[in-house]
């Protein structure tokens, strides 16, 4: 129940006819417009609680009011329930103590642990042990104390120990530790959910600052590119205008108009160079594969050089030996080339006007090495405003594993690098976001397993022991009529079995003469059934002075039936 009820036990009433329980998240009353002298109910924790108590005693009340434990006192039953309920009291913040007072209960009900009244309740608070306990260090050390503390009351007062030990150790398994493991994997996989989630919440952060990394990248990519481009273009443009200054059929204003074009066509490769400078990122230049060339719009390193060629520059194309066609025609080694001579040119161009530049290409199978070098200058050239395309070229090269170098050959300049064949590899499969989760899953299936392969294990030997023991507690009807009253032990024992009955059915046997010492002894070897006992009493003497056959269940409800 939520809301508030006075203090002096006002009955719950008082609701009007509208009203239900639990139809949905109610804000919490403010302490000042609570009326005095009331509190707020806390009745839903202790009905929890108790309904709690009332599953786990339930069995317990159950078995012995219809009689499937033995008769025990009605202090021992009360002692049995006060210890449930506060193990019930603590299961949810303490669930180790709360199954360490189910255990002791079990054990002092019976040494093997296993009673009808309080093995439910065990395995109950074993399954919320694995579900609220994050270490699984206490709760092994409390399972292999009781199964010490079992074993001492077996060897103490136990009446047949093998098989009490076996029913011990399969009520541990199966009752105690398969419950545990499944609560431990209930709790894993609550926590692996919840680690999902917020895996799955980083990730998505983490893939729209990618998203917007990639943006900024491509906006550099794009400044660095119209830097490239346009300034070649402009480059070139400055050249013929240089041509048209010096034409000898040109008059003196046609010649003031070229050269007003050509330093105009410089200050805006100049001007160009500062505005992509703003645009282009700060850690451009320092990233370790370098900006990534664009594509070129169709044209070769050749047909760059020849329309360079074609506006005035005076250069030369040398291709001292042609490499094969690449097997990625504009590819990323295709396009660094491209970049690589197309930048060299413009740098001679600005500050090396009139000077001779030779390009050459040499092709081998394992990469390709471009020289593009230049003489003095003729002319007095753009001053050097400390540009950054030979550093990102220089970076783009080794990001593919080629050298770059670039500085004064002779009197002029050289540029020369050896750019790698990129070779396209299949990418390497991605490690999976739920292997870690799947790793967690097959260790816990890989425990239940190991369980249950013991559990059946246990439950085999088990079987073998019984079908052992009984076998060898067998008296034929034969044999049993050849005996006499008043013969000794000792003249007996050879026709009598190696063992005794194991839970024979004094219930149902008639009352032994006063003082005998009674043996019983099965009078078939049929197994998961009800049979036949003999039952031999011997007085002080060893002598054997009553003989009856004890009737199995089915024959003792006839006999019942016919009276």
């Amino acid at each position: 129940m939520e809301g508030t009820r006075p203090a002096g036990g006002a009955g719950a009433g008082d609701a009007g006819p509208g009203t239900r329980a639990h139809a949905g998240p109610r804000a919490p009353v403010p302490a000042a417009s609570r009326a005095p002298g009331t509190r707020p109910a806390r009745l839903a924790p202790v009905g929890r609680g108790a309904l709690f108590w009332c599953a786990l005693a339930l069995p317990a009340v159950t078995a012995d009011r219809i009689g499937l434990n033995e008769p025990r006192p009605l202090w021992q039953q009360l002692t049995g329930l006060a210890v449930l309920a506060t193990a019930a009291a603590l299961a949810r913040r303490g669930p180790l103590p709360a199954f360490a007072l189910a255990a002791a209960l079990g054990l002092a009900d019976t040494p093997a642990l296993f009673s009808v009244s309080y093995g439910p309740a065990l395995a109950v608070l074993a399954l919320l042990l694995g579900l609220r306990a994050s270490r699984a260090h206490p709760a092994v050390a409390v399972l292999a104390g009781t199964a010490v503390v079992g074993v001492a009351r077996i060897a103490l007062v136990g009446v047949d120990p093998a098989p009490e030990v076996l029913v011990l150790t399969g009520t541990l398994l199966f009752v105690c530790v398969l419950p545990w493991l499944g609560g431990r994997y209930w709790r894993q996989s609550r926590a692996l959910a919840e680690a999902g989630w917020t895996r799955a919440a980083r990730l998505e952060g983490e893939r729209r600052h990618a998203e917007e990394r990639a943006r900024l990248r491509e906006r550099a990519r794009i400044a660095q590119d119209m830097h490239d481009s346009l300034g070649h273009e402009l480059s070139l443009l400055a050249l013929r205008a240089a041509a048209l200054q010096v034409a000898p059929d040109l008059g003196p204003a046609h010649r003031a108009a070229a050269a007003e074009l050509r330093v105009a066509a410089a200050d805006a490769t100049d001007h160009l160079h500062r505005i992509i400078g703003v645009l282009r990122e700060d850690d451009e230049d320092d990233r370790e594969d370098g900006p990534l060339p664009l594509a070129p719009a169709g044209e070769s390193v050749e047909q760059l050089v020849a329309r360079a060629a074609e506006s005035g520059l005076p250069v030369r194309w040398e291709p001292r030996h042609t490499p094969d066609p690449p097997a990625d025609p504009g590819g990323l080694a295709d396009r660094l080339l491209y970049r690589i001579v197309r930048e060299a040119l413009t740098n001679a161009a600005r500050h090396a006007p009139g000077a001779p530049v030779a390009v050459s290409l040499t092709g081998q199978a394992s990469g390709t090495t471009v020289t593009v070098t230049n003489t003095a200058a003729t002319g007095p050239g753009s001053p050097s405003a400390g540009g950054s395309g030979l550093l990102g070229l220089r970076a783009a090269v080794a990001s593919l594993g080629g050298e770059f170098t670039a500085g004064s050959h002779g009197e002029g300049f050289r540029v020369r690098a050896y750019v790698p064949a990129v070779r396209t590899a299949a990418p390497a499969p991605a490690p999976s976001p739920t292997a870690p989760f799947t790793r967690a899953r097959r260790r816990v299936a890989l425990g239940l397993g190991a369980a249950a392969a013991a559990g059946l294990v246990l439950l085999g030997a088990a079987f073998g022991w019984y079908a052992y023991t009984e076998t060898r507690s067998v008296l034929t009807p034969s044999a049993y009529a050849h005996l006499r009253t008043g013969t000794p032990y000792e003249e007996m024992a050879p026709v009598l079995p190696s063992r005794e009955a194991h839970d024979p059915p004094t219930d149902r046997a008639p009352a032994p003469p006063p003082g005998a010492d009674c043996r019983y002894y099965r009078a078939s070897g049929e197994l998961l059934t009800s049979i036949d006992h003999f039952r031999l009493c011997f007085d002080r003497r060893d002598r054997l002075v009553a003989k009856d056959v004890v009737p199995g269940l089915h024959d003792a409800r006839r006999e019942e039936i016919r009276r």
